[in-house]
């Protein structure tokens, strides 16, 4: 699903919502999300998951051209925890 499918379901649920208004609730959910993540926070919506930001060591890697052994710095990567109701519904969709 993509931002705008995420605005249309909205708009299917809420029909007197107008379409400003919907991308407008799309998008602040997610730049809330993205600026607390961003802060070093974590973001829990429970039966869905976790967002948190997890620290990556240095550590040597290699050039996949060339075969060089570089050294890849250490770095803050997003990380997403499926909450237990998702992965309940993604295992049984999947059965």
């Amino acid at each position: 699903m993509i931002r705008s499918e995420l605005v249309e379901a909205i708009l299917e649920d809420n029909p007197t919502l107008s379409v400003a208004l919907a991308e407008r609730l799309v998008a602040t959910f997610f730049d809330t999300i993205t600026a607390r993540v961003a802060q070093g926070g974590r973001v829990e919506i429970r039966g869905f998951g976790s967002f948190e930001i997890r620290d990556r060591v240095a550590r040597p890697g290699r050039n996949p051209r060339t075969g060089e052994v570089v050294m890849v710095e250490a770095k803050s990567v997003p990380h997403f925890k499926p909450g237990k109701r998702l992965r309940e519904r993604v295992a049984k969709a999947t059965d």
